[in-house]
């Protein structure tokens, strides 16, 4: 009878610890050799950096990433949500989201690539979970409010700014042929839609651009920003790090126009000034 009852508490013991097994998240990630070869760089390069401030650390690895090729849709990857792994080439976020996500890689002291994959999907996806194509932090003010949630970023916009952004977002659900995931599907234009609906639901703040000097002591090196914009239903069309040159603020960002990652010649209020659709910065610094 004895040996039955421990029969029957093995069995059961086994079978919870199976259970938990199947419940843990699992995620396909689409990646390279040399994706892998330049995260093991990375790691080599910042090996005793566990200790360095986030804001270090973020200069430091978009430093590391200049002349990166600018390389637009990079996410765009068959038909199946996944978490995609490109350094080779960068678009204006994920250059953001790499770097974070290796920051945070690097300050947890597990250097390897499938740790720096974990930290990228919690930066990539809303509550760092992958579930289809709308789960996606498509819409930078959701990018920082989600992250902020996470706290891994803390939105300083309203702080600095104090200038409401009363706009409504939209442009995905309006312009749905303009994405290959949304053109022939109007389930998934709904959900985005949902979202949309609850992005507009906040109340948003920005710095105009003309106040820009005015605040412009209370950037930090390190600082995420997203550039706001006269675009119609759109939120913000660029992001990138901010790095102090000669006492002013300059942008590190992928460029299109140069086709690198490259750090603004002009000042970020010059950047900002010469854009015909530039209208302000919102400001999210790393934790």
């Amino acid at each position: 009878m004895r040996i039955l009852i421990l029969s029957v508490f093995y069995f059961l013991l086994t079978s919870c610890t199976f259970k938990g097994n199947v419940e843990t998240e699992e995620f396909k990630t689409i990646s390279t050799e040399e994706d892998k070869e330049i995260v093991e760089q990375i790691f080599e390069l910042f090996a005793d950096e566990k200790g360095s401030p986030t804001s270090v650390l973020m200069v430091k690895l978009g430093t590391y990433f200049m002349e990166t090729p600018y390389v637009a849709h990079t996410l765009e990857k068959g038909d199946e949500e996944q978490l995609v792994v490109n350094l080779r080439g960068l678009d204006c976020t994920t250059l953001v989201e790499n770097c974070l996500a290796l920051t945070k890689t690097i300050q947890s002291g597990e250097h390897t690539f499938e740790q720096f994959t974990k930290e990228l999907k919690n930066v990539r996806y809303r509550s760092g979970k992958i579930d289809g194509y709308p789960s996606r932090l498509h819409y930078t003010t959701d990018w920082i409010f989600d992250n902020q949630q996470k706290k891994l970023v803390r939105n300083l916009s309203k702080e600095i700014g104090a200038t409401p952004y009363p706009k409504e977002i939209n442009f995905m659900s309006t312009h749905p042929d303009s994405y290959r995931q949304l053109k022939d599907s109007s389930h998934l234009v709904e959900i985005i839609a949902q979202k949309e609906r609850d992005i507009n639901s906040r109340q948003h703040f920005y710095i105009p651009e003309e106040k820009l000097a005015e605040v412009e002591d209370q950037l930090m090196d390190g600082d995420i920003v997203g550039i706001t914009t006269s675009i119609e239903g759109l939120d913000i069309s660029h992001m990138g790090i901010l790095i102090r040159k000669g006492g002013r603020i300059h942008l590190l960002h992928a460029s299109s126009a140069a086709e690198k990652v490259v750090l603004s010649e002009e000042t970020l209020e010059e950047y900002l000034l010469s854009s015909k659709s530039a209208t302000g910065i919102m400001v999210a610094r790393p934790l």
